[in-house]
Parts: C-alpha cells; sequence; structure tokens
C-alpha cells in the first residue's frame, strides 16, 4: 500500500525534485576529499543556500545534505560517532530553507561497503540510526538513493520503514552495453519489483548516464510496478576539462526530456550530478506548462 503522502503528492501529476548537492556545496568552497555531511555541522548557512535555491526554482520537494551520513560511510572521516547530530541537522536546515513551500525528502546513499565484507545486522543498524535521526530532525519522507545492490537497498528500506515515513528507493542503472544494468547486474524490472515487495512506497532511478536513457529506463520501471516512479538522472557524462569534471548539457535540453518522461510514466522528476538550480527551474516550468491548471 502506497503512502498517503505520496498518493497525495502525485495524484494533481508529476512532481518536480531537486537536483545536485555536491556541485553545488563545491562552488560554496566545498574542498576535494572534504565530508560533505559535515558541513551541516561546520557550515550550515552555506548548506541552506544550497536548499533554498532549489526551493526558488520551483521544487515541490526538497532533498537534505545527508547522502554519506550513515555510520559506515562517515567512518572513513573519522565522524561515525556524530551520525545522528549530522543527520538531525540535515533535516533541519533543509526544513528551514522549505520554510513551508516544499516538503523534505532526506537522502540516504550506500554504505560504500560490499555485504559480503560488512555484517548485515551492522549495516541494517547502521541504516536504522540514520532514518530514525532524520525523523528526528523533521524529515517528512526518506529516499533511499544511488544504490546498486538490491540486498542493500532492502536493507535500507526496511530500516527506514521503521520510522513510519513514506520510503522512496531509487538505484544507479549505468552498467552493460544499453546501461540498463546496476554495477550488480539488476535490470529496471527486477529492481522495480524487488524494490516494491521490500516496501518501498515509491521506487526510481538516480545518477547514471544522462537523461536520455533514463526514458527507457522509466518506461521500463513503470511496467513493472504499481508504484510511483521517481527519476533523478545525471546531466550527461562529465568530461575531464583542466582536471574537472564538466557536465556539458544544459538546462534547456535537459529539460527537453521533461515530456517524454512524463509519457513514460514518471511521478518524480529531478536532477543528480551535474544538475542545479537552473536545470530544476527549467524541469519546473515544462511541467507547468503541461499542467497548466496547476
Amino acid at each position: 500500500m502506497i503512502h498517503p503522502l505520496i498518493r497525495q503528492l502525485t495524484a494533481e501529476g508529476p512532481v518536480a525534485t531537486d537536483g545536485a548537492w555536491g556541485t553545488e556545496l563545491q562552488a560554496r568552497g566545498l574542498e576535494p576529499g572534504e565530508c560533505p555531511d559535515a558541513w551541516n555541522l561546520t557550515h550550515p548557512d552555506r548548506v541552506q543556500e544550497v536548499a533554498r535555491a532549489y526551493v526558488e526554482a520551483g521544487c515541490r520537494l526538497i532533498m537534505t545534505n545527508t547522502f554519506q551520513a550513515n555510520r559506515i560511510a562517515l567512518d572513513r572521516y573519522g565522524l561515525a560517532e556524530r551520525a545522528g547530530e549530522i543527520n538531525r541537522a540535515g533535516a533541519a536546515i533543509s526544513r528551514r530553507a522549505a520554510e513551508g513551500r516544499a516538503l523534505v525528502f532526506a537522502s540516504l546513499g550506500p554504505s560504500g561497503k560490499l555485504l559480503d565484507e560488512f555484517p548485515e545486522q551492522a549495516l541494517y543498524a547502521a541504516f536504522a540510526e540514520q532514518a530514525r535521526s532524520l525523523a528526528e530532525g523533521g524529515a517528512g519522507a526518506l529516499v533511499v538513493e544511488t544504490m546498486s545492490d538490491l540486498a542493500e537497498a532492502r536493507i535500507a528500506i526496511g530500516a527506514a520503514r521503521e520510522t513510519g515515513l513514506p520510503v522512496v528507493a531509487s538505484m544507479v542503472f549505468d552498467t552493460g552495453k544499453n546501461k540498463d544494468r546496476t554495477m550488480m547486474g539488476v535490470t529496471p524490472e527486477r529492481a522495480a519489483e524487488e524494490l516494491t515487495l521490500a516496501g518501498a512506497d515509491a521506487v526510481g532511478a538516480n545518477c547514471g548516464a544522462g537523461i536520455a536513457g533514463c526514458v527507457s529506463l522509466c518506461r521500463r520501471l513503470r511496467a513493472a510496478t504499481g508504484r510511483p516512479i521517481w527519476i533523478k538522472p545525471n546531466a550527461g557524462l562529465p568530461r575531464l576539462i583542466e582536471g574537472r569534471a564538466v557536465y556539458t548539457t544544459t538546462p534547456e535540453e535537459f529539460a527537453g526530456y521533461v515530456p517524454a518522461l512524463i509519457e513514460a510514466g514518471a511521478s518524480f522528476i529531478g536532477g543528480c550530478c551535474g544538475t542545479g538550480p537552473a536545470f530544476i527551474a527549467a524541469v519546473h516550468r515544462v511541467i507547468v506548462q503541461r499542467l497548466p491548471s496547476r
């Protein structure tokens, strides 16, 4: 059964979500190798600027700066014991930025560990701690995102569901000849079926090779589940220019695929790596043009 909040959000048509956070924080001074999530404690004003920019761009929901904020991923920065604090702060920052104009959907990214090298019980505990802390910080929903391993995604969904909040689950399809498999070889159909069985209220794809390929992925996900479909693609594949990853897709090119995504069944449309507020503003404009009553 789909959570009432997700059902209500998608009842009138597609919903514009936010874009990338990492590149936006880098533009505000985040150094290479620095922990982005720690900025929730050290630079909350700059994190709030990112969230606010997405609200101004027309998002109906914004994420949180908590992608690496499970204690397993934070351990590489020596911040495992501050996981709860970082997550509560991340949710609170996005809530302040939203000012009642957008909902806060909190980000839970992968642990960075393979399941055969880390106990499943410890992984569940780490995701449960993160989900609980995000709920305490005021998140309205939880997004298990950028997953490549279905087993890890299922564990994270189970932990997130303990909060009673809606749960979105999103995989990365960027492998194989057609870039339609996860790194672990999972197809969109299998992902949609298993994420639905695990209890996700919406399922989808994020990151990956770019928005063009997401139209087919969206159609295949839609055919395999009755859950709303979540799509947040990259701004294409980056080029290395003077040692920096540069995304060359423009906001207008990106938004040009939105009608096809809507036709393919997307309920939530936003951006991942390389996208920013200008991309989301363009996406929002297309959605509004197609649904003038909104």
